[in-house]
């Protein structure tokens, strides 16, 4: 393992176990620091023991570089491994994660996630992905830096280079767009005809009537660029750290006719996303339930802002199995372009 793989892989399973993102950030700059020097400067800097000088090498970070590039496996890595060992998942949500190929709900820093889409796309090819989505935010939800019309483009630019080098991993392009108040959703139709993956989610006026969020989310997943309902309530269960720093308070629910709105999901050919992050795990068991009961198709994502988070689908897994959602219902356990 090469002294920046260990850096990243610590990065990562910080992440996976909800480390404190000053921790994590701290071995993803070093690991980009390392990135900068070729093997030789890194052997000369460990010989003289110079690493330090480096700005964003700190005691911590130098010891895993020296043991890496001894061939060692890094004893900080070793215990983070062991401690943060995930168990493998047994039974119906054994057999889901095992199916799934890809995820269809990720943030870059081109958002208001914390890593280059790079190193997204590389830690879902390393965790068994054949595809990942790219669904950063789109313009109206400033405080999540959503991507204009003209950064939307620029990017699908990136990602078909980025899809070059490395296939057969392929990042498909895609959007969270927001649905506004009249259902209608937040990029020109032109753009949205151009990504692979579309989901769609409500960031504002979450308490409005059931009457008003219902029409809203109706006409939004019968559009014909919809794939996906994103975190379907809204709610958060827990405080998290939005982009800035900033804290964002538990949610409860937004009101609105389910059973209406999964039956659209039916009709319209729009999955449901089970999201998996600990913070949202939406939609609640009992919505769950009856969009399985009403016969959805349903998508298990992680809406994961960084590297590390990929790994929680599992927790999505598990929850679609206790409704007896089955693998032929999750729509990124086919190849993509298929159903």
């Amino acid at each position: 393992m090469t002294p920046a793989g260990a850096l990243r892989r610590i990065a990562f399973l910080l992440e996976r176990a909800r480390e404190p993102s000053y921790r994590v950030k701290a071995f993803r700059t070093a690991a980009t620091v390392v990135d900068g020097l070729d093997d030789a400067e890194i052997a000369r800097r460990v010989r003289t023991r110079t690493l330090k000088d480096l700005k964003g090498i700190g005691d911590k970070t130098a010891a895993v570089i020296v043991e890496a590039q001894a061939g060692d496996v890094p004893a900080y890595l070793s215990d983070l491994e062991e401690r943060h060992a995930v168990q493998p998942l047994t039974g119906p949500a054994g057999e889901l994660r095992a199916a799934l190929r890809g995820d269809l709900h990720s943030h870059s820093d081109w958002s208001d996630g914390g890593s280059p889409i790079r190193e997204m796309a590389e830690a879902a090819r390393d965790i068994g992905h054949d595809y990942l989505a790219l669904t950063d935010h789109s313009p109206r939800l400033t405080v999540a830096n959503g991507l204009t019309a003209e950064r939307l483009s620029r990017q699908l630019d990136v990602v078909a280079e980025l899809n070059e080098e490395l296939a057969p991993f392929r990042i498909l392009t895609g959007i969270e767009c927001d649905i506004l108040s009249d259902g209608s959703l937040d990029q020109s139709d032109e753009l949205l005809g151009r990504l692979d993956v579309v989901v769609v989610s409500v960031h504002s006026e979450l308490r409005a009537t059931r009457a008003q969020m219902t029409e809203r989310m109706l006409a939004a997943v019968a559009n014909p660029h919809t794939d996906v309902l994103g975190h379907c309530t809204g709610r958060l269960l827990v405080e998290r750290e939005q982009a800035g720093g900033k804290k964002q308070r538990p949610r409860p629910e937004s009101d609105f006719d389910a059973e209406a709105v999964f039956t659209a999901c039916l009709d319209n050919g729009t999955a449901v996303e089970i999201n998996s992050r600990p913070e949202r795990l939406d939609p609640p068991m009992r919505l769950l339930q009856l969009a399985a009961d009403i016969g959805c198709d349903f998508s298990i994502d992680t809406d994961a802002h960084a590297p590390g988070q990929l790994d929680w689908q599992g927790a999505g897994c598990e929850r679609a199995a206790q409704v007896g959602i089955t693998a032929d219902r999750v729509v990124n356990t086919r190849p993509w372009g298929v159903g």
